[in-house]
């Protein structure tokens, strides 16, 4: 059968099995949050987005005065809250809402972080657009992302055959100059940027709101 029209069904099916998975590239997920809290400060109110179950903001809340992490999937924000316990994080606010509608919670943030997300969304320009909003002039947006275009679109049929049969989300195929110049176009700075990994690029982007 095929994948149920709401994205959010795949994540809820499979968040207990992606929560007992382990980091593919833990070097690449550490130069990630170095990068990250590089830029943070402690009284920071920030929104993280598709935070799944919660482990970077159980690594990053620490460093900052609120976090507030998101997710459209009720099974992933389930598993963050028994992580957030077992980690007794008191400055995490873990919450079901999706970028792009009204869900979200009202800014001004100072940092907006979307990790892993982008490349599944079905329209970034409305998305870009509602992150700007809920930022504080100079704010910055920090995102990584998995970009397939290029070379690797040879897989895009392997995966679109996985998606239609409920084996994997629906990806777009990026490159990491293409999602660059969407950020850019919203009004965005790009400050910074970094493949972590390289192979295939998983395009870390800092930008600052104009």
């Amino acid at each position: 059968m095929p994948e149920n029209t709401d994205p959010s069904a795949f994540w809820n099916r499979v968040a207990r099995r992606y929560a007992g998975m382990s980091v593919r590239n833990p070097s690449a997920y550490e130069t990630t949050l170095d990068r990250v809290r590089a830029h943070l400060e402690s009284t920071d109110r920030v929104l993280e987005l598709g935070c799944g179950t919660g482990s970077t903001g159980i690594r990053l809340a620490p460093s900052v005065g609120q976090y507030i992490a998101t997710d459209y999937s009720a099974e992933m924000i389930a598993v963050a809250r028994e992580k957030q316990a077992e980690a007794k994080i008191q400055n995490l606010d873990l919450r079901i809402a999706q970028v792009g509608d009204a869900s979200l919670p009202e800014g001004p943030f100072d940092v907006v972080l979307a990790f892993n997300v982008l490349h599944l969304l079905s329209d970034r320009r409305v998305a870009l657009e509602d992150v700007s909003r809920r930022l504080r002039p100079g704010g910055l947006f920090i995102s990584k992302t998995p970009c397939l275009g290029g070379g690797y679109r040879i897989l895009q049929p392997i995966v679109a055959a996985l998606h239609f049969f409920g084996k994997a989300p629906k990806l777009r195929f990026l490159t990491p100059a293409s999602l660059e110049r969407e950020i850019a176009d919203i009004g965005f700075e790009i400050r910074e940027h970094g493949d972590y990994p390289a192979r295939p690029p998983s395009r870390f982007i800092l930008a600052a709101k104009g």
